[in-house]
């Protein structure tokens, strides 16, 4: 199976360890939230918007030699966000996670989501 593949299900499933085990030791990970983040942070992020979203749907993907971008939306109880991810993958490990986030909807639709 998809390195790729397997980081969608797994996160969006609330499976953080599973999540992890696909990340390399050395992953970068950037996001245009206004916090800093690091690994850790992203994948409880990312662990919080697949409890809290009524559901987070794959709604494309673009897969490249290196790794793949994917557009998800973030169904909330009151709206739907969307959140783009670009990976990098090296050795069927992810090495680079880089999200843009539609700020204003996850402000809105979750409040709170990436406060510490």
């Amino acid at each position: 199976m998809d390195v790729v593949d397997v980081w969608v299900r797994s996160w969006t499933s609330g499976d953080v360890p599973g999540a992890r085990k696909l990340l390399a030791p050395d992953v970068e990970a950037e996001w245009n939230l206004d916090a800093p983040v690091d690994d850790e942070e992203m994948l409880q992020v990312l662990h919080r918007i697949a409890a809290f979203a009524d559901g987070v749907s794959l709604v494309g993907r673009t897969d490249a030699v290196d790794g793949s971008a994917l557009i998800y939306d973030l169904a909330a109880p009151f709206g739907t966000a969307r959140l783009v991810e670009f990976l990098g993958v090296a050795d069927q490990s992810i090495n680079e996670v880089r999200h843009v986030y539609d700020v204003t909807a996850i402000d809105r639709f979750f409040p709170g989501l990436y406060a510490n």
